[in-house]
């Protein structure tokens, strides 16, 4: 991380601009290349426009909605942290850049002196900040890359007219946590959003849940393109819990465990891991979306592994139960395989046709009656004590994804994740207790029935203890 600079360092930079730039102030061919050229499997353009044009069919009449892309996020004093675009925003244009907005209407329209019905407004090149932060796309290029219909530097929008006072509505959806910079200029976030609210405001309506819904409806069913990617990130995370099973042992520390997990990602060329990875032990084990990753892991318990690399901005969302000694415990070994019976079973359930709820629906009725037998409840309506969540839940750019939550269709992706988690002091036998268990996998809705793409990580208590013996 630079900070200060020497003279001599100056020097260096000087020539280092020369040699980039040259005399003429161009940028030379050492920065032409960018970040759409190293890798050549991140979704097509026609794939963009393809999912600009769906959501053109879905405005009514003589509308148009207007998406950002996201700010980028301080962590503290001068450090940011890596920058993430919004997923809505990257579904429909494939930019990766802050600073950006994009218009598409209904109808075509007047815009700049051209007949088109979308533009984009994005950041223009600019050669200091590319000395220090990297290369950017530019709009030049920009029309050879993303295939939009008009593209303009950000800067322009300050004088376009969008014609929001001839529309019908205008649906839109805002970023959150916007650095505030200069309002009046339009080459970054706050300042594109304050214009926009400035123009023709009397004609805007919030509109930003129906624009919600709308990407809802896009983005809940995958294209095959998009289950290429979230085949990746899948296959990616379930190498990382098999490594895992094959070199945990009980003198690790949970954050230890995170390494190896985090480690496979970037080694299969994971961008980020797509949530905080959770890898809670003992008492942890049953806090659901646990963080901190200290504690040691010979304090004993299993390991909740509940890890997702994300690829090309599409995650995975995989957990294994692990026990660091290799073996599990009698009880430990009731417990998990009842979720296993009652996750194989969700599964079976997820079905096209079916409710988004009957995974989950199967899955508790069969928990309810194993913790009546093993005695932990002595009422059904006690079962949320122990299960506490729902059982799925739409993946895709967020691991959270976007749906409405209507029967499942071929297409969907989902989770099905049903768990038991037993606190210290909680009202059963202490030999239950500090013990969680959670089985998650990814599962892809087919016409010829659902299909388990996390399959390769074991999931058996013989598969596990056999990996884990090598």
């Amino acid at each position: 991380m630079l900070y200060k600079i020497s003279q001599v360092s100056v020097l260096c930079l000087l020539l280092i601009g020369f040699i980039a730039y040259g005399q003429d102030g161009r940028v030379s061919t050492n920065f032409e290349s960018d970040y759409y050229e190293y890798e050549q499997d991140f979704l097509s353009a026609e794939f963009h426009k393809s999912r600009r044009d769906s959501l053109r069919k879905l405005l009514p009449d003589g509308s148009a909605i207007v998406f950002f892309a996201s700010p980028e996020r301080n962590r503290s004093n001068d450090v940011y942290y890596e920058y993430h675009q919004n997923p809505n925003f990257y579904y429909l244009t494939g930019l990766r850049e802050p600073n950006a907005m994009i218009i598409i209407y209904k109808n075509r329209q007047q815009l700049f002196g051209e007949e088109s019905d979308e533009i984009l407004f994005m950041q223009e090149r600019d050669r200091k900040s590319e000395l220090w932060n990297g290369r950017r796309l530019g709009t030049d290029r920009a029309k050879n890359r993303l295939q939009i219909d008009r593209i303009l530097a950000n800067t322009a929008f300050v004088d376009f007219c969008p014609g929001f006072d001839s529309l019908r509505a205008v649906f839109y959806e805002m970023p959150d946590g916007i650095n505030q910079k200069d309002s009046l200029m339009t080459d970054n976030l706050s300042g594109l959003v304050y214009q926009f609210n400035k123009k023709n405001l009397t004609q805007l309506t919030d509109k930003q849940q129906i624009g919600g819904v709308l990407m809802a409806q896009l983005r809940q069913v995958k294209t095959v393109e998009e289950i290429k990617l979230l085949r990746k990130a899948i296959s990616i995370t379930c190498e990382a819990q098999n490594q895992l099973m094959r070199e945990i042992n009980d003198t690790m520390t949970e954050f230890q465990t995170e390494a190896i997990i985090e480690y496979v990602f970037k080694k299969n060329g994971a961008e980020y891991t797509g949530f905080p990875s959770i890898q809670g032990s003992g008492e942890n084990s049953c806090i659901l979306h646990y963080t901190s990753n200290r504690r040691p892991l010979i304090k004993g318990g299993v390991l909740v592994s509940d890890v997702g690399a994300e690829y090309h901005g599409y995650t995975a969302d995989v957990t294994r139960t692990i026990p660091p000694t290799g073996k599990f415990t009698k009880e430990q070994k009731q417990l998990y395989e009842l979720v296993l019976n009652a996750q194989s079973a969700g599964i079976e359930a997820a079905l096209v046709g079916a409710s988004f709820w009957q995974p989950g629906i199967v899955a508790t009725e069969i928990i309810a009656d194993g913790l009546l037998k093993l005695g932990i409840i002595r009422h059904k309506n006690e079962l949320r004590t122990y299960f506490m969540h729902g059982t799925s839940h739409y993946l895709g750019l967020d691991v959270h994804d976007v749906g409405m939550y209507t029967p499942l269709v071929a297409g969907n992706v989902i989770t099905v994740e049903p768990g038991i988690y037993i606190a210290n002091g909680s009202d059963c036998d202490p030999k239950w207790w500090n013990i969680g268990v959670r089985i998650e996998d990814d599962i892809l809705i087919t016409a010829d029935g659902p299909e388990n793409l996390s399959v390769a990580s074991p999931r058996t208590v013989k598969e596990i203890e056999s990996l884990m013996a090598q």
